[in-house]
């Protein structure tokens, strides 16, 4: 006897009570997004007409052209960027994935409270700890380098990762683990082919939260512990931007979205890889 799905038990009026909340929802979420983009389509001349203009008349992508010669180093700077976030992200998988299948598996003294403590680091801000993370690498001597900002971010990236991963790993049946001990396999050869295919899932919504985190978090760090323009990822060469004496903002419209191009694609990508894990993740029974 087949059952009626669940979205055929909603009767026609609480169908559109839900799509008009969805839509209300994703007005709020993405306007933001998309008068940005109507402004990197509008002459500098419309931007503060009255009325208002929300739709730019005469529009055009000539501000996409123009802002490469008008932030220098603009292409360096999404380099830096991607750069700093990819390093951050593999550093991240190379540390949290072990460390997840710890304690998922493995009854140890203390266990939760270091998971405890995982979460009250995340409590503390970038900002309070700017200054100790100013003397520690002035003290190392990596201060204007990539070192100096891809250590923190990695630092506060890992609590989130081992928390993500290793609830997703407690869901993966024990009895997998005592299949391949019993065939003689060791912690790390279970860990790389009986637990690590089967949690590439939860392993890409790591790296995708990583990912993103790395590249919003970028400024602070960059901004406190580096001063050199050969290492400067996008925010803080498009904050220098504003310490011209006029901001042509439309130009700065236009290469904020194409700096969080390169972001968008890597998630995309990797949100594919998402979708086919967790169709191969499926246990037939």
């Amino acid at each position: 006897m087949s059952h009626p799905s669940m979205i055929n038990r909603y009767r026609w009026y609480e169908l559109v009570g839900i799509y008009a909340g969805i839509l209300v929802f994703l007005a709020f979420v993405l306007a933001p997004f998309i008068e940005g983009f109507l402004v990197s389509l509008k002459p500098l001349s419309q931007l503060f007409s009255s009325p208002y203009r929300f739709i730019p008349e005469n529009g055009s992508f000539e501000a996409y052209r123009t802002m490469w010669t008008s932030v220098p180093g603009f292409g360096w700077y999404i380099y830096n960027s991607f750069l700093i976030s990819g390093s951050i992200t593999i550093i991240v998988l190379i540390l949290v994935v072990p460390a997840a299948y710890a304690f998922a598996r493995f009854e140890f003294k203390g266990s939760g409270l270091l998971l405890g403590a995982f979460l009250a680091v995340k409590m503390f801000s970038g900002a309070v700890l700017l200054i100790p993370l100013f003397r520690l690498m002035r003290s190392f001597g990596v201060l204007n380098t990539y070192f100096a900002m891809i250590v923190p971010g990695v630092a506060f990236i890992i609590p989130t990762g081992i928390w993500l991963l290793h609830t997703y790993m407690r869901r993966i049946p024990r009895e997998l683990d005592e299949a391949a001990y019993v065939d003689g396999a060791s912690q790390l050869y279970t860990l790389r082919r009986v637990i690590l295919p089967i949690a590439m899932p939860g392993i890409v919504v790591v790296a995708i939260s990583s990912f993103i985190e790395a590249y919003a978090q970028q400024f602070i760090y960059a901004l406190t512990f580096n001063s050199k323009s050969e290492y400067m990822p996008l925010p803080v060469g498009l904050f220098a931007y504003f310490g011209r004496q006029e901001v042509v903002w439309n130009e700065l419209m236009a290469a904020s979205f194409v700096g969080i191009a390169p972001a968008l694609v890597v998630i995309f990508f990797l949100q594919r890889y998402l979708v086919s894990g967790l169709t191969a993740g499926a246990v037939k029974q």
